[in-house]
């Protein structure tokens, strides 16, 4: 199938998006996502200190349906994201495919764009299973939603470059985590390759995003890409923190229990 054909056939929800209204909700809006995550912070800690006493909810079947629906609208998302970055790339090289803004705005990518910063808010709804189920909590994993939240929020208002390949890259790697999730929670018995693939991959996106922030930087000082430093800077803490940390978990689930099964053996 011709490329430019798929990547600009759009559905109708797609062709009635108006992204200028949705930049400029965003522009007003956007400090409200430290509300969510201080609304999300209080819940952690609450939550935990109710379940503390009380006997722990199954909710698989809510479970499979949370997975299930965010596993099918990742898998949309990357689907439709990746066909317009692919198009970009092959048609107009790597530095289109980083620094033109043309993803907020494009024909098929702006709704899925739109769609990405604000599923970071019903996201947070992971850790109500997690806190419920009284299940082990993690430092990686509110942090990461957290911060996610925080800066998708705060860079979609300025349509900075490189968001094309942020967004792309997380529904991607969301795409089969959720799935993963669905299947779990479903009873279904998963290979730990398949989980170990899923930590890999999001090592891997955490480098690819420290590249692109470099590229974004080098080709800002030549006046070819939209950003502010600040915005990288964020940005760069942000995926090398998650980077040593989606490092650290690996070696601790992974490597680390081996060797002690090896041990006890």
């Amino acid at each position: 199938m011709n490329m430019s054909v798929l990547t600009l056939q759009e559905y109708e929800f797609e062709k009635q998006f108006n992204e200028n209204e949705a930049i400029q909700w965003m522009q007003e809006n956007w400090k409200k996502s430290f509300l969510f995550s201080a609304l999300y912070a209080a819940f952690i800690f609450g939550g935990r200190h109710l379940m503390n006493k009380r006997a722990k909810f199954e909710l698989r079947k809510p479970l499979v349906l949370w997975s299930l629906s965010l596993a099918v609208f990742s898998i949309f998302g990357a689907v439709r994201t990746g066909a317009y970055m692919l198009y970009i790339l092959m048609t107009k090289g790597l530095k289109q495919s980083v620094c033109d803004q043309s993803f907020y705005n494009g024909p098929v990518s702006k709704f899925w764009a739109y769609a990405f910063v604000l599923s970071k808010a019903p996201e947070l709804g992971d850790t109500i299973f997690i806190i419920l189920r009284k299940q082990k909590l993690i430092f990686l994993h509110w942090y990461h939603h957290i911060t996610v939240l925080l800066y998708s929020w705060y860079s979609y208002k300025d349509m900075v470059a490189g968001g094309g390949w942020f967004m792309t890259m997380n529904y991607g790697v969301h795409a089969v985590m959720y799935s993963y999730y669905a299947l779990r929670a479903a009873g279904f018995r998963v290979s730990r390759k398949f989980a170990m693939f899923i930590t890999l991959s999001q090592i891997t996106q955490m480098l690819i995003g420290c590249v692109v922030n470099y590229l974004v930087f080098s080709w800002m000082q030549q006046g070819q890409c939209h950003s502010h430093v600040q915005n990288i800077i964020w940005s760069s803490l942000m995926y090398l923190s998650y980077f040593l940390l989606f490092c650290h978990f690996f070696f601790e689930a992974y490597i680390g229990k081996t060797r002690k099964a090896r041990k006890a053996d």
